[in-house]
């Protein structure tokens, strides 16, 4: 693995700041965009009635939206995953797990009244301990990041090849149990497990894009293309092809976050790669009420409209969000305080808001 260490740390070194690489803050900005846009679609038809033209762009990043993003986030494990398992549990698990707890216990407090009106006070109770077995709402994505990271350091005497075949299999079983982390963990390791392993080549991908834009961009169409046809099919959902689908989607938002880097367009998504996990931590709220006053009001009267002004408000709200606990001295929300590290800090490092 040394190999994928010293690519990885050189994809690094060309980053304008030590810390962050801007193609992949480009691409992780695209995924957390869809990832809103995706809740704010669905729960905009859901509670309308009928569904609007973003519907067509949620069906589309279906394949890819969660893939990507849990590729990117498998893709620097190389530099840290033989750190001590002190340094490395409170960097890979405490970490998420401060956050997941802080922000279930935010979300079911907005969400408690209306359970608790349909139920009781003591099964709204109940399902709140729940949520700390079956994730709850859209906070799985970093309940499941920190069981990744776990196995992955667990697993590595085991032969790459094998943990990834297995990964893959698990994938195309369609395992469903029920149960969220489960469920999610066969259908989504295979993607982590893959940006830690293939690093190299996912570097050398975005080297490739960066000096061959015109092949970059030719290859981009075609994808479009081949990816747009089997959704409208309903072949993206098949066994193996949805595999394929979700490492080629992969590729080609590393090829696009790495074209625009590049020109250096389109830079609100590098910021909201940046700010990826504060924008997922928060847009819930936002995108919630801005749903409500909207389809309350019928101040607009197309449901497509209305679920692209929710999208836009769920993103541009959660960073709101996040400066407003910043001003009000409410960092605790976004930055993970001195008393929940076990290990010590890096000297000198910045605490960055939940990165």
């Amino acid at each position: 693995m040394a190999s994928i260490g010293t690519i990885a740390a050189s994809g690094l070194s060309k980053a304008p700041s030590a810390a962050r690489v801007d193609w992949v803050d480009y691409a992780k900005g695209i995924c957390i965009v869809m990832v809103v846009m995706m809740h704010s679609v669905l729960g905009v038809e859901l509670a309308a009635g009928k569904t609007g033209f973003m519907h067509v762009a949620v069906a589309f990043a279906k394949p890819f939206r969660m893939p990507d993003f849990f590729l990117i986030s498998g893709l620097f494990l190389p530099l840290v995953i033989d750190r001590g398992w002190r340094t490395y549990l409170d960097r890979k698990v405490v970490h998420f797990a401060y956050f997941y707890v802080l922000w279930v216990t935010i979300q079911f407090g907005f969400k408690a009244p209306a359970f608790a009106a349909e139920t009781s006070w003591r099964d709204a109770g109940l399902l709140y301990l729940e949520s700390f077995i079956e994730p709850f709402g859209t906070l799985w994505f970093i309940y499941l990041l920190p069981i990744f990271f776990v196995v992955t350091k667990l697993t590595r005497r085991i032969p790459p090849l094998a943990i990834w075949l297995i990964a893959a299999a698990l994938e195309t079983a369609r395992v469903s149990t029920g149960w969220t982390a489960i469920d999610e963990f066969c259908a989504r390791f295979v993607y982590f497990y893959s940006g830690y392993l293939f690093a190299p080549y996912v570097f050398a991908l975005s080297d490739r894009a960066r000096n061959h834009p015109g092949l970059a961009l030719a290859a981009l169409a075609t994808w479009t293309l081949v990816n747009a046809a089997l959704v409208a099919f309903g072949a993206s959902e098949w066994k193996i092809v949805s595999l394929v689908l979700g490492f080629a989607g992969a590729c080609a938002i590393i090829t696009m976050g790495t074209l625009l880097a590049r020109a250096n367009w389109l830079n609100v998504f590098r910021f909201c790669g940046e700010h990826s996990v504060v924008i997922y931590l928060a847009f819930f709220l936002p995108m919630a009420a801005t749903r409500m006053l909207l389809l309350r009001t019928d101040i607009i009267p197309d449901i497509g409209t209305v679920s692209l002004v929710v999208t836009i408000a769920g993103v541009v709200g959660s960073l709101a969000v996040w400066q407003a606990a910043l001003r009000l001295n409410a960092g605790f929300l976004f930055e993970r305080p001195d008393a929940f590290w076990i290990a010590p800090k890096k000297a000198g490092a910045v605490l960055q808001a939940a990165e």
